[in-house]
């Protein structure tokens, strides 16, 4: 805290010392390129900047860059007060109109939206976005459907919400803006811990996070996306991780002036150290959140600011003083709010305050509130929605891993036509399998409200993809007795055991307890006794398992599964010839948020095995899937050899 305030404090000295400098560097009317864009052409938002354009764009030629000094000017006011931003809003609606510049008219409509959904004018911003939408071009459409999804959202309306938020994400690729994919990253995040889904919304922050420092400018929207992140690890319980968050976006906020921006993260950090019960932190910043609100003098941010400070009260117990910061919460959403999502909250928070101070008439009234407030935002269609989202996600994430397996293998020819032709194979069983579970599940609505109904589809799921990969199994068998060529033949085996190393998994899911995990000891034991067996080892190889009984999710089994699938069988092909005896050893153990891996065998080592880990699909098959778990290899082979590997063990949403 003392260094951030020290950097504050060097940076306003900075500005000061440097004020005509800052003025040249922005606004140069006699230069060639007369205006340099904040947070596009450069970050010096000092104190002055916004002063500096109020005096420079009415001297500014032509009227387009007039229009976009003052838009800009107009712009990020609303970071630091609404009213100021509304009225040089209204000047350019007035200079545009004057001028008969519809393209800039829109422009100045959607800033116009961005404040009145801000001032919660909401009806106004939705009704000004759609009047704008026919007057600017394709590449302001981005930053248009996030605006209508933030409208959306306010309105309590998630799964209207995530449909702009897609809008935006699909314009920012098509167009190739990468801040309007990382704002829309940002927005679904956001949407995703509305609705209580942090691992998705951990995902997705951290994937927006990522394209905004890919940019290097600390913008409102990364400031923004920082404190979206911090929430869902706040709301993972990983506190440490929140607060890194939460105090890089106050770096930010207070650099810039970014009030609206302070004024949310303080209201987190009030959750954050109640949690920690640091009360005393926590009140400071309960006070320092109504104070940002009441700057940027916008009802939203004060409204949440008392209920953050009512919250904090209930816990200690100060329910008198609770109830009172409860009710200045509530008094300051006027008759038209409708962001019922943190009303939600402020009459549940009541209710409990109302239940310590044994008022419980108006505790039963107060949680009665909560319980209509909670059926509008948290609806079926809203929930469903944001689950489609992630499927859609997961879908495309996975055509991605595909297609970069295809351009990898493309210059292998005949091998590389056969294992394009089973990834199509196994693409079609799963999407013929998610039809048919989709239609079963349409059959059989009334199935869907007995307790067991989950667990029962979930077996059936896993069953038939166990059915459909063996099926696979059997096709490739078949087609490798009908070909000569010994490596074609060797290559289509390989994918056999491949695909009967994942078949395993989903066996193991439906045969035992759990639906979601797989414990990997026996899963080694099983495939290592399959492997073995298909080479006929059994009398002369001895197979050892390091480790302890360990659970990982499916998503994390599959690709270690493939890897041990590809290390034994390299060692059972290599290691041991002329039928030698020998042993092999299987490893896998968790430490914090790592795993490690170790496959090892006593073979021959490296004087005969040149070509253990050579150019083949098997290696570039465990190179891809280690990149895919974010993990690092090594590679020992002076004494038999050994290969281990350390991953970063991320629990699947």
């Amino acid at each position: 805290m003392r260094m951030r305030w020290l950097k504050s404090g060097f940076i306003l000295a900075y500005s000061v010392l440097n004020c005509s400098f800052g003025i040249a560097q922005i606004v140069d009317l006699n230069n060639e390129k007369p205006y340099k864009k904040v947070f596009v052409d450069t970050d010096n938002f000092g104190a002055s900047y916004l002063d500096i354009l109020e005096e420079s764009y009415p001297l500014a030629k032509p009227d387009s860059l007039q229009f976009s000094m003052l838009n800009d000017l107009a712009y990020y006011w609303h970071t630091r007060n609404l009213n100021t931003a509304l009225d040089f809003t209204l000047k350019g609606l007035e200079l545009t109109t004057s001028k008969n510049d519809t393209l800039w008219e829109g422009r100045f409509q959607i800033t116009q939206a961005a404040i009145l959904l801000r001032m919660e004018k909401l009806d106004s911003a939705l009704n000004v976005l759609f009047q704008a939408k026919n007057k600017v071009l394709e590449k302001d459409l981005p930053f248009l459907s996030t605006q209508l999804g933030y409208v959306f959202e306010r309105k309590g309306q998630l799964d209207r919400a995530a449909d702009y938020a897609m809008e935006s994400l699909r314009l920012g690729e098509k167009l190739s803006d990468k801040k309007a994919i990382a704002l829309a990253y940002s927005d679904l995040s956001n949407l995703f811990w509305k609705q209580s889904k942090f691992d998705s919304g951990l995902e997705y922050g951290l994937k927006s996070a990522e394209i905004f420092e890919e940019r290097n400018i600390n913008d409102l929207d990364y400031g923004f996306t920082l404190y979206v992140v911090g929430n869902n690890y706040l709301a993972l319980k990983d506190y440490q991780k929140a607060l890194n968050y939460f105090e890089h976006s106050i770096a930010i906020g207070e650099r810039y002036g970014f009030y609206n921006n302070l004024s949310d993260i303080y209201i987190s950090e009030v959750d954050l150290y109640t949690f920690l019960n640091e009360f005393e932190k926590a009140k400071i910043a309960g006070e320092n959140a109504v104070k940002y609100a009441e700057l940027l003098d916008n009802n939203f941010m004060l409204m949440r600011s008392w209920l953050s400070v009512g919250k904090l009260q209930n816990i200690q117990g100060k329910y008198v003083s609770a109830i009172e910061s409860l009710k200045k919460s509530i008094s300051i959403a006027s008759d038209d709010f409708e962001d019922a999502f943190y009303l939600s909250q402020t009459y549940e928070t009541l209710g409990k305050a109302y239940a310590g101070n044994h008022n419980y008439q108006e505790a039963y009234q107060a949680f009665a509130e909560y319980d209509n407030l909670k059926n509008l935002v948290f609806t079926a269609a809203a929930d469903h929605r944001t689950s489609l989202l992630r499927t859609e996600f997961d879908l495309a994430g996975k055509e991605n891993t595909i297609q970069l397996q295809e351009a990898q293998i493309s210059r292998h020819q005949t091998r590389q036509t056969l294992i394009i032709i089973v990834v199509l194979l196994l693409v079609l069983y799963l999407i013929l399998l998610y039809k048919a579970v989709r239609n079963n599940i349409q059959k059989n609505k009334l199935l869907e409200k007995k307790n067991n109904e989950n667990e029962f589809l979930l077996k059936e799921i896993h069953h038939r993809v166990k059915n459909n990969l063996e099926i696979v199994s059997s096709l490739l068998a078949l087609q490798s007795a009908e070909i000569n060529d010994p490596k074609v033949v060797d290559a289509m085996q390989k994918s056999k055991h491949r695909i009967q190393s994942m078949s395993m998994i989903h066996q193991k899911l439906y045969l035992e307890e759990s639906l979601s995990s797989i414990e990997m000891k026996a899963y080694f034991r099983e495939l290592a006794n399959y492997v073995v067996n298909v080479f006929d080892a059994r009398n002369r190889i001895e197979v050892f398992f390091e480790m302890n009984a360990l659970e990982l999710d499916v998503d994390t089994a599959i690709p270690i599964g493939l890897i041990v699938n590809e290390l034994v069988t390299n060692s059972l092909k290599y290691a041991f010839p002329n039928k030698q005896k020998g042993i092999i050893k299987i490893g896998l153990k968790k430490e914090g948020s790592q795993l490690y891996l170790k496959v090892s065998d006593n073979g021959i080592g490296k004087k005969e095995k040149e070509e253990y880990i050579g150019t083949g699909f098997g290696t570039k098959l465990i190179q891809l899937l280690t990149r895919q778990l974010e993990g690092k290899m090594n590679l020992d082979i002076e004494n038999g050899t050994m290969v281990s590997f350390e991953f970063q063990h991320i629990k699947a949403a």
